[in-house]
């Protein structure tokens, strides 16, 4: 359906591609996968025809239709959710359209006169709309938007008054009430809730047309992909499986090139060393002269060349009591949404809860409440003795100071650590080179909320309050924060919607549910098992 012929791109001064060469067949489910500014969003523009390859050809089938989701959304307002849905419908749209201006022409007494075409082209216009589906169409954008957790009220209500997240909601939707030939999905699982993203894996497992699509939900891949196309160093690799078989593969292809790599290299240390050693004496320049020769047609083994994610390492955080928060009786509502009534709930030292909850189960509002970011109305929190609380929260990104570049603004929270120390820091959580010169006004979500946590993390509190920490982190930056979290001794409590983050570091999990707080021992891998279910009401 789509073939990338010996493309060829540069970026300024940076190759992204060079005669890279890869195809996308009928029903395929594909992975895109690479370091940050390998390429992958340029890959899609180049397939939609946004931008132009170099060198190559980019190859589409005649009458296949591609429907693209990016992160860029643009403007939307005016209409409802559920009408901009169906705008973007593909065919039925257009007729849709059409059929809305002959009703407005039917009843305009000014067009009397042209009465008996209009009414020709209406029963023609709604025949076809008809076939196409149309009359269903309403009630599909409804199921997708339902589908993404939407409420009535956000579907029927003006999309310009939703924030930036759901209306990337409202741009996924579109793509798949289309069902295009083919989906180009660019981060779909950016700002969804755990109930959508299973929702969304569900429906991408039962689409019939090809699909590629980038991630940084390493679950939410492997459930859907069965192919996988890595960029990396302007080369087009593909792996037959998913992303775990992507990975293995990956690390064995890695590890040979590495012994192919020493190998050569000891032997080539072999060879000059007899060469330096025998150059000078003409008894041996024939046999000198021959290895020299030899030597200069030996192809060269590259060593792997990989993107190194550094390991972190927490400092020890300080012993908190053996009560770390405490929740008496709490009651919070917002206007006449009750949220809690009488809550109580006790975190001990060492424990890793996991809050799950549906939309407006009042996950992030708990963890406000723990923090002290939000005011019961009735009842009482309290933090026990020796506690040293971190929180990150979803605005704490927008706090950070524009004007100051990376270091300045790990400088500005640690004046007195080592700048040695500080870099090390900074590489972490992917900040090498000269990116930690950069300011914080340029720095994408991603690299915002690397920032906040490692400047929360540098020295590290005994209670972590974390809501969505993986938002915008790519799968290199969750795993160096899984393995980091795994060592830390402290207490946790966190909302997340990535299954794997959720399986490997809880050992509580804290159901929110109308009927109240459902406690489960053990993490979130023991409920999905006790419970049959993956989020709340969802079964797995």
């Amino acid at each position: 359906m789509i073939r990338l012929d010996n493309i060829s791109k540069q970026n300024g001064r940076q190759l992204l591609f060079i005669e890279a060469s890869a195809a996308l067949q009928r029903g395929e489910k594909i992975g895109l996968v690479g370091p940050n500014g390998a390429g992958k969003t340029t890959l899609f523009r180049m397939i939609t025809g946004q931008e132009p390859p170099d060198e190559g050809l980019v190859l589409v089938d005649r009458g296949v239709t591609i429907g693209f989701f990016s992160q860029d959304v643009g403007e939307m307002s005016g209409r409802s959710a559920v009408a901009e849905v169906m705008d973007g419908a593909g065919d039925v749209s257009t007729v849709a359209a059409e059929l809305r201006e002959l009703e407005s022409a039917l009843a305009d007494p000014d067009r009397a006169d042209e009465m008996e075409a209009l009414i020709e082209r209406f029963g023609e216009v709604q025949a076809r709309f008809e076939e196409l589906g149309g009359y269903a169409l309403d009630g599909r954008a409804r199921e997708v938007l339902a589908g993404l957790s939407f409420s009535p009220e956000m579907m029927d209500g003006d999309v310009g008054a939703l924030s930036g997240g759901w209306k990337m909601r409202v741009a996924l939707a579109r793509i798949l009430l289309m069902r295009p030939d083919v989906m180009l999905l660019d981060e779909p699982s950016n700002h969804l809730d755990l109930e959508s993203l299973i929702w969304l894996e569900n429906f991408l497992r039962g689409y019939d047309g090809a699909l590629l699509m980038t991630s940084h939900d390493r679950e939410f891949m492997n459930r859907i992909v069965r192919k996988i196309i890595e960029i990396d160093g302007g080369a087009l690799t593909s792996y037959s499986g998913d992303y775990g078989f992507y990975e293995r593969q990956r690390a064995l292809a890695e590890q040979q090139q590495q012994a192919q790599f020493e190998r050569q290299q000891a032997m080539l240390a072999k060879e000059i060393a007899f060469i330096e050693r025998f150059k000078a004496r003409a008894s041996h320049a024939a046999q000198v002269q021959s290895r020299v020769k030899k030597l200069d047609k030996i192809d060269r083994v590259e060593p792997p060349r990989r993107r190194q994610v550094t390991s972190f390492e927490f400092l020890p955080a300080p012993r908190s009591g053996d009560d770390v928060a405490k929740l008496r009786q709490v009651h919070k509502r917002y206007g006449s949404r009750v949220i809690y009534e009488g809550l109580d709930l006790l975190v001990r030292r060492r424990e890793r809860c996991c809050v799950l909850g549906v939309n407006g189960a009042g996950k992030s509002t708990l963890l406000k409440l723990v923090t002290g970011s939000t005011e019961p109305d009735e009842g009482t929190v309290t933090l026990g003795g020796s506690v040293k609380l971190g929180y990150f929260a979803q605005h704490a990104m927008e706090l950070l100071d524009g004007d100051r570049t990376v270091f300045q603004a790990l400088e500005d929270d640690f004046p007195r650590a080592p700048q040695g120390s500080l870099r090390a820091l900074a590489g972490c959580f992917g900040f090498t080179g000269d990116d930690v010169e950069k300011r914080c006004r340029v720095l994408s979500g991603g690299e915002k909320a690397r920032l906040v946590m490692a400047k929360m993390l540098y020295d590290p509190p005994n209670f972590l309050v974390l809501d969505e920490p993986t938002n915008h982190l790519d799968i290199a930056t969750k795993e160096m924060l899984i393995a980091a979290l795994a060592q830390y001794e402290g207490t946790m409590l966190f909302v997340s919607h990535d299954r794997h983050f959720l399986a490997a570091l809880s050992n509580r999990v804290l159901e929110l549910t109308p009927e109240g707080l459902h406690d489960y021992d053990g993490g979130y891998t023991e409920y999905v098992a006790r419970t049959g279910q993956e989020a709340p009401g969802l079964h797995a």
